[in-house]
């Protein structure tokens, strides 16, 4: 058996050392790897722990568009084979291509290629997967996230070749990871839930799930605790953000600027296409650091929780919650806009900034909002969990809101890709004309269903293992403290594999 890794940046170091465990424990003997970053494709070539069969690099396919020659007769081959049904879906996942966003920091959005240059891309992306995966002959591929061209098609051709895609997610319970085969939905999970419901039986973990419902109920958290973190450390107010111009902070950063000057222009030769420069960066970061100065609090609305109102949490960006699992939705505010015309008349739509966006979002955004009749702006000081309490309704483009909210009770509407749509709590907008007469049947039909609820948690925690993968790769990985969560990683994907360990002791 072979594994192929795609190696999201710094998850290489990560998928190293499951690589380790699956090898010394499992005897996997092959592995392959497509590396996004240079420093994580030096390491896998000269670590001695595992001998790669082949390894590829994101930045050095990338700059072979330059001299590729665009062969339209090419691209129509490719799409009508590996088409969704077009390939724009392996380019419009892609903040770097379409937006050229973590070149610059959100709202810049100012694509760096023409349309010849992205076609060209896609086309020596391709030509590389393909012959790489031909010659590998991986028996799966393994994904953090499908989130750029390399990963999307590697991920798209990996399928239609017929092998295995697993993508590693995050089950929003208990801070636990699950095996995907469709980055759509959390397909392990919803196969054994499908299987309860056609028997009639209550999953096995019901009893754990029971008691997992009851304590979220009792006491809501955020079910990302990456976020509920971000909630807390935030600054929400104008003045925390004055201890960045004190005489000594502002001049650290200089210090860090001048010091990330000199290194950006001594790693030029080898520049990550997706790496801004330095000046853009401190330019990017001065103008939230003032919009935050100016404040956003003469733009919040009061809350009412007496009046009958709907929520939509406004969602990252850019972030594959809308790139990836609805690229028809990443305008929020035409969807506001859609949303608050399909509520009853008296509604109110209360809309909330996410918590990680606070100073990024221009004032003129919010404002543009604000336009709308019965749309009110909440204050981030107040949380979601408070919103959600009285709101009738909740509407999420594919966050974890809506989950929350099914959580507690109450009817959902999505728009877009999302693990709970399987859900009888949740109805899906796939056409927007309908969006009124779905907000009339959520309103008017909507009942909570505990017993299904439970099954599908139970059905989760049935494939899924306490590993907190986002905990491990923002930290840093270190052997010692984070050994226990890579070998549970591990034995995930061995027990999805079919695969047996050599012997007991190992691992």
């Amino acid at each position: 058996m072979k594994i192929c890794f795609f190696s999201q940046r710094r998850f290489a170091y990560i998928s190293h050392a499951i690589a380790i465990v699956l090898k010394k424990k499992y005897g996997v003997a092959e592995f392959c790897a497509y590396a996004q970053l240079r420093s994580s494709y030096e390491f896998l070539r000269n670590q001695t722990d595992i001998k790669y069969t082949s390894l590829i690099l994101d930045e050095d396919i990338h700059n072979g568009f330059k001299n590729e020659p665009l062969d339209l007769e090419y691209l129509k081959n490719l799409e009508q084979k590996y088409g969704f049904p077009n390939l724009w879906h392996c380019l419009t996942v892609d903040r770097v291509l379409m937006h050229s966003q973590m070149i610059r920091e959100y709202p810049y959005n100012n694509p760096k290629y023409s349309h010849e240059e992205m076609l060209r891309i896609v086309q020596v992306q391709a030509k590389t997967i393909i012959k790489f995966l031909d010659e590998e002959k991986p028996s799966a591929v393994i994904f953090t996230v499908v989130g750029c061209v390399g990963s999307m098609l590697l991920y798209q051709i990996a399928k239609k070749k017929g092998i295995l895609t697993l993508v590693i997610s995050e089950t929003r319970i208990n801070d636990e990871c699950t095996l995907t085969e469709d980055y759509k939905n959390l397909s392990w999970a919803e196969e054994t839930f499908n299987q309860l419901k056609i028997t009639g039986a209550a999953s096995p973990s019901a009893k754990k799930a029971q008691i997992y419902l009851a304590k979220f109920r009792h006491n809501p958290l955020a079910c990302l605790a990456y976020w509920a973190e971000a909630d807390v450390k935030k600054p929400k107010n104008r003045w925390s953000n004055y201890r960045w111009f004190l005489p000594k902070n502002f001049f650290d950063s200089w210090r860090w600027f001048i010091k990330t000057i000199v290194r950006y222009f001594a790693a030029k030769k080898h520049q990550d296409y997706a790496e801004g420069t330095p000046w853009h960066y401190f330019l990017d970061r001065l103008k939230r650091k003032l919009r935050t100065l100016i404040g956003f609090e003469h733009l919040y609305d009061k809350a009412d929780f007496r009046e009958d109102y709907a929520f939509f949490p406004l969602h990252l960006e850019p972030e594959i919650t809308t790139m990836l699992f609805a690229p028809f939705w990443t305008d929020q505010i035409n969807l506001i806009k859609q949303i608050a015309r399909s509520l009853p008349v008296h509604f109110k739509l209360y809309v909330k900034e996410h918590p990680s966006m606070l100073g990024y979002r221009p004032h003129s955004y919010y404002k543009e909002l604000k336009k709308i009749p019965n749309v009110k702006l909440i204050d981030p000081d107040i949380t979601s969990f408070q919103i959600i309490a009285n709101a009738k309704l909740i509407t999420v483009i594919t966050g974890t809101t809506g989950w929350e909210a099914v959580l507690l009770k109450k009817p959902v509407i999505t728009f877009g890709d999302v693990f709970y749509n399987c859900l009888p709590a949740v109805k899906r907008c796939v056409q927007i004309e309908q969006l009124p007469y779905l907000v009339q049947e959520q309103l008017k039909n909507f009942q909570d269903d505990d017993a299904t609820l439970i099954n599908f948690i139970g059905s989760i925690m049935e494939v899924s293992l306490p590993a907190n993968l986002s905990k491990v790769w923002s930290s840093g990985i270190n052997k010692s403290r984070d050994q226990q969560a890579l070998t549970m990683l591990a034995d995930l994907i061995a027990r999805k594999l079919n695969l047996k360990p050599i012997n007991k002791t190992a691992g």
